[in-house]
């Protein structure tokens, strides 16, 4: 463990820290900023409301339209010569969010990303290859804060360039590298390629999140590149990246660095808060950050808690895991009454070993009938191939959908952030 006394603390010192810097974040928000101060009233709450971690239930949801209706820094807590970063997101759907970090936010970011980085097996000493996008968006000065912190050298490639990419890692020889799992299989291609095996390089362990993934395609990314792969999960509004990370010795679910993050899940439809190992919604607290402390932000990630260790377990820890994300609620799709998440489709996709993992989902709709379009990467175009992916979808999702076999390298790549998977035509032209 990076930093044993807080990530194997005993759980009656834990509650009571979580319980603690709660009652301090809802003292802060209620008492800084008006905003928040009138969704509290709004529910009839006051911070002394909050006497035990069971009445946090009682506090209203933030969510993402929260941030975006008080744009730019409605929701800071506080003045703005004490700000010493600001991120965004892209905007594409609506008004950017803006998050904002002062002194000690950034010092938070640097101490779990580096936590996330030694249970993902990196060592002081080592090279990191950081290729997360660097500038408004988080992961790639949010990796490069928990890496120095950690002590690793670090080279800011941020993403894009391939070619340079795959040349770097060759000659400078890092032992872990950061990306979104989809470009981990874009840099294998470059490999393989060139003639380079899994195993010839110096990377030893890939940190991959900002996007669902799945366990087929852990595994081949492991198998093209010679890595440990394990996933790192974050989101601005809380901190960035660094919220949880996979033991590499595990890979069984992420540690939930509960000393900064205090997490909830609730049922998508009703918010009721669900005991650990349910699935829903999670909901997650910033418990010591000062710039933008939030109580009980909707991610909109489907996971689950798994139960709590009653003692240290093999690694140390006490903090609780949280488990892969299964998707997200609002990338939920609904066919035909169906429920699809885009994972279910890649993990058929990769489960074939016959076509590559990039793919692409269209949404249209005819009359009143939803269809969905797969567009799948593949060297071969061929009518047995397509029937046999179809085939494979009804059989194991329950769908029906239509597949487009397109040209190797045609289809979007992640480039150092997140990857739009789905298009959604339907209720357009």
């Amino acid at each position: 463990m990076f930093q044993p006394d807080r990530e194997g603390m005993p759980l009656p010192d834990l509650r009571a820290l979580q319980l603690a810097r709660l009652q301090a974040t809802a003292a802060r928000m209620h008492e800084r900023v008006p905003a928040h101060r009138a969704r509290f009233e709004a529910v009839g709450v006051t911070p002394d409301d909050l006497r035990t971690l069971g009445d946090l239930a009682r506090f209203p949801l933030t969510r993402k339209s929260d941030l975006r209706d008080h744009y730019p820094l409605g929701l800071s807590a506080v003045p703005r010569h004490e700000l010493r970063r600001l991120h965004a997101s892209s905007g594409t759907t609506g008004k950017p969010t803006v998050v904002a970090y002062d002194e000690n936010d950034l010092a938070v970011f640097a101490e779990v990303v580096a936590r996330s980085l030694y249970a993902a097996g990196a060592r002081p000493g080592m090279t990191f290859h950081n290729a997360y996008g660097y500038g408004l968006f988080t992961g790639g000065l949010g990796l490069h804060g928990g890496a120095e912190r950690l002590g690793l050298c670090t080279v800011p490639v941020s993403g894009g360039g391939t070619e340079r990419q795959v040349s770097l890692i060759l000659d400078l020889e890092p032992e872990v590298i950061a990306c979104t799992p989809s470009y981990a299989l874009v840099l294998a291609d470059e490999f393989t390629r060139r003639g380079v095996r899994p195993g010839d390089t110096s990377l030893r362990y890939a940190v991959l999140g900002a996007e669902p993934w799945t366990e087929k395609t852990r595994r081949e990314v492991e198998a093209r590149l010679g890595v440990t792969a394990t996933n790192i999960y974050g989101l601005s509004e809380i901190i960035g990246p660094g919220v949880s990370n996979e033991d590499a010795a595990e890979q069984r679910g992420s540690y939930l660095w509960e000393d900064h993050f205090y997490p909830e899940i609730v049922d998508p439809e009703t918010g009721e808060v669900l005991p650990d190992g349910e699935w829903g919604v999670l909901v997650l607290s910033s418990i010591s950050r000062t710039a933008l402390p939030m109580l009980r932000y909707w991610t909109g990630d489907i996971t689950r808690l798994l139960p709590e260790a009653t003692e240290p377990n093999a690694t140390g820890r006490t903090v609780r895991r949280m488990d892969g994300i299964r998707g997200r609620a609002d990338d939920l799709i609904i066919l035909r009454g169906v429920n699809v998440y885009p994972t279910q489709l890649e993990a058929v996709l990769v489960g074939m070993g016959q076509v590559s993992p990039h793919y692409h989902v269209v949404l249209t709709r005819t009359g009143t009938r939803d269809d969905l379009l797969l567009r799948v990467e593949a060297g071969e175009e061929t009518v047995a191939l397509r029937t046999e992916i179809e085939r494979l979808v009804k059989v194991q999702v329950g769908v029906t959908v239509r597949c487009e076999l397109c040209v190797p390298g045609s289809l979007p790549r992640s480039e150092g952030g997140k990857l739009r998977r789905v298009t959604d035509l339907r209720g357009k032209g």
